[in-house]
């Protein structure tokens, strides 16, 4: 099980994310992924109802749903699985539809700027386990002070504490 720490390092390194309304699911992170499995894109949509987190790792897509009071709403697709991705992007929000044999997952209500780097991603990754290719390294080139904007990033969402922030800061400038 990967910790929570090592996973504000991959979900720092993504350039494009929305986490809106997924805050509960990003803190369950760890209790699903695996020790390999690194976050190489995610972004929320409406699903099924709800705000889900998906998450796109370098095996699997994940969507995720921590209710509001109790309870976990989790489904995945392995990317060999996935047929074809689509999307439809709109003024300010779009959709994302993904086959995957039978059925098909539409999730709407995407922001807009997070789509196409989410796609791209996607089919990157499916290209490359297709292949035998693992992509968790794809976002290790970014720099200490685009890594600090990022954990910034994160600590301005409320996904992590200042506290958290000030500790990452330190080990990233090396004090």
């Amino acid at each position: 099980m990967r910790s929570f720490e090592q996973i504000l390092n991959d979900i720092s390194k993504i350039p494009y994310h929305d986490t809106f309304g997924t805050k509960k699911e990003i803190k369950y992170l760890p209790n699903i992924l695996d020790d390999n499995e690194t976050v190489l894109s995610f972004t929320s949509g409406f699903f099924d109802g709800n705000t889900w987190l998906i998450v796109l790792t370098h095996r699997r897509l994940i969507f995720l749903d921590k209710g509001m009071i109790y309870g976990l709403k989790q489904r995945e697709i392995p990317l060999d699985h996935i047929n074809s991705v689509g999307h439809k992007i709109g003024l300010m929000l779009g959709s994302i539809a993904i086959q995957d044999g039978a059925s098909a997952i539409r999730i709407d209500n995407i922001q807009k700027q997070t789509i196409v780097p989410f796609i791209d991603a996607l089919n990157k990754s499916i290209d490359n386990f297709k292949m035998g290719r693992s992509t968790c390294k794809e976002y290790s080139s970014m720099s200490s002070a685009d890594e600090i904007k990022k954990y910034k990033q994160l600590l301005d969402e409320g996904i992590i504490t200042n506290e958290e922030f000030n500790i990452k800061k330190k080990q990233i400038l090396g004090l």
